[in-house]
């Protein structure tokens, strides 16, 4: 049942991001907003469903785990697994200011989680952060691009936009969307707790490991196909962006609807591997190395031994 939750979640998201594109640009709001914005929001739509399910129902490791354990199967995992199929030139990216966004909301995240408990304050602070980070990239955007032909080529590049696409269609695709959410998270979530007290584990250890990896698929899927048609800004700036959105607007929005506390293994291990995987790019951003085969190897290893260490 779990299985069948995550698959309702993905497609459920996958839907709202469709919908809400469409409507979007129909509202007449520009294409590089939307895909900074409206897109992002709605393929994070799983994971903050989860968060506020999980925090509603007084299972914080799932609400947090499902998060930090996200942030760190992206690094290890979703760039691992597809360099050992494909190496990634990431000596041709610049990520640079967006990988240092990144690390900034992580530095953040981990200090807001040392106060003990997630509450409105800290989501305020964290959906500023995001603010921030959005509206950055927006100025970049409008400086480098300008006029109706970067607006068209936007558009052609933003997935789900179809300006075909009938009013009631896009009305079924967010209709679909918005019930398939809460329903898809309300399934994974109960069940998760059961898998839990079947085996005998924390809520916390399956939100780092079986929710966390589930909600990382389409990031994994993404970057798999990005890896195979040597599309590497692609991947790498689809696990950045990813990883400091779960840290600033998941947490950041369901902190505001209900307090999340921090188990103290967050604080004395899980935080910490979560920072050292972020780290582990430092090399391939700065010093332009790429993700071999070899890297992509080390990598999978590394989730593989985090997730013994977890579960252990």
């Amino acid at each position: 049942m779990a299985a069948l939750g995550l698959v309702i979640l993905i497609l459920a998201g996958d839907s709202l991001v469709k919908g809400a594109v469409n409507l979007a640009l129909r509202l007449g709001i520009p294409a590089m907003i939307v895909s900074l914005t409206v897109v992002a929001f709605g393929t994070s739509a799983p994971e903050l469903l989860i968060s506020i399910k999980a925090a509603l129902e007084n299972v914080p490791g799932i609400a947090l785990g499902n998060v930090v354990g996200s942030n760190t199967a992206n690094v290890l995992l979703v760039l691992g697994i597809p360099a050992i199929i494909a190496a990634m030139h990431t000596a041709e990216c610049d990520t640079r200011k967006s990988y240092l966004q990144m690390l900034a909301a992580t530095v953040l995240f981990i200090g807001l989680a040392f106060m003990g408990t997630f509450n409105w304050i800290s989501g305020l602070i964290l959906l500023a952060g995001l603010a921030l980070i959005l509206g950055s990239a927006i100025r970049d955007v409008m400086a480098h691009k300008n006029g109706a032909a970067a607006e068209a080529e936007v558009l052609e590049e933003l997935e789900g936009a179809d300006d075909s696409m009938p009013g009631w269609r896009v009305g079924i695709y967010l209709v679909l969307g918005l019930v398939g959410l809460p329903l898809g998270a309300d399934i994974l979530v109960d069940n998760a707790q059961i898998i839990a007290k079947d085996y005998g584990v924390s809520d916390t250890v399956i939100g780092l490991t079986l929710v966390a990896v589930g909600t990382s698929l389409p990031e994994l899927a993404t970057t798999f196909m990005a890896a195979l048609r040597k599309q590497t800004d692609v991947a790498l700036g689809n696990v950045i962006g990813s990883n400091f959105f779960n840290l600033l607007a998941i947490i950041g929005v369901a902190s505001l609807i209900h307090p999340i506390e921090v188990a103290s293994e967050f604080l004395t291990f899980d935080l910490w591997v979560m920072l050292a995987a972020s780290l582990l790019l430092v090399p391939f951003v700065f010093l332009k190395w790429n993700i071999t085969r070899l890297w992509g190897f080390v990598f999978s290893g590394l989730y593989v031994a985090y997730v013994v260490a977890v579960i252990s």
